[in-house]
């Protein structure tokens, strides 16, 4: 049993809650509507080795039962983003090891509508403070396809640092595809993300050009 979850996190318009069955027809309905928008950066099934079964994409009830049992054993931490009440995304922390690593890796992806307002930003810190602060995980790491602007400026604008490339790591719009590592320790942030995200952000709109 997972004792950090399930469990809800917010800030201002934005907020973290677990994903569910019933979010079914909204999530379809988001996510159907940015197919094209999404298709670069989602993740395929590769083709089978010879002699084996072809592997499908799961069904999204098939997906929400996979992630519960995750939660629920502690490796995982499936949520989907709201945006002012509305269903704007999904991020999920996974791979959650313990041991001598506790480490994971978060991936996301969000509305278009509502990109550029620091909806995935303020979620991925929010998650980043919840995984070190009460979780106990040590170290977070994002992998981006190197062309993919908008994901990198996202980990850019919150200071996970860049480690390398890893190269043809993921099966992506039906190919193998390099991805670059970002990667933050709780030693890094140690009065916390989402504090660090404010201030940066008020300093740009500070100093902005376009802010009157």
């Amino acid at each position: 049993m997972n004792q950090h979850w399930p469990v809800e996190l917010a800030d201002g318009d934005i907020a973290l809650r677990p994903i569910r069955q019933r979010d079914h027809r909204t999530w379809r309905e988001v996510n159907q509507r940015n197919r094209e928008w999404l298709r670069p950066w989602e993740a395929t099934v590769p083709p089978p080795p010879p002699g084996h079964v072809l592997g499908r994409r799961p069904t999204y009830r098939q997906m929400v039962r996979h992630l519960r049992h995750e939660a629920e054993a502690g490796r995982a931490l499936p949520f989907v983003v709201t945006y002012r009440g509305r269903l704007a995304g999904q991020l999920t922390v996974a791979g959650i090891s313990w041991g001598s690593l506790r480490s994971a890796h978060i991936g996301y992806w969000v509305d278009r509508a509502v990109a550029g307002r620091g909806v995935i930003p303020t979620a991925v810190a929010l998650v980043t403070d919840h995984c070190f602060r009460t979780v106990g995980l040590h170290r977070l790491e994002i992998c981006i396809r190197p062309e993919n602007g908008p994901s990198r400026r996202v980990v850019e604008k919150l200071g996970y640092r860049e480690e390398g490339l890893r190269p043809r790591y993921l099966h992506i719009d039906g190919d193998w595809r390099d991805h670059l590592v970002f990667a933050l320790t709780a030693e890094e942030v140690p009065h916390g993300l989402l504090g660090r995200w404010h201030e940066r952000r008020a300093a740009g709109q500070r100093y902005s050009p376009e802010i009157k």
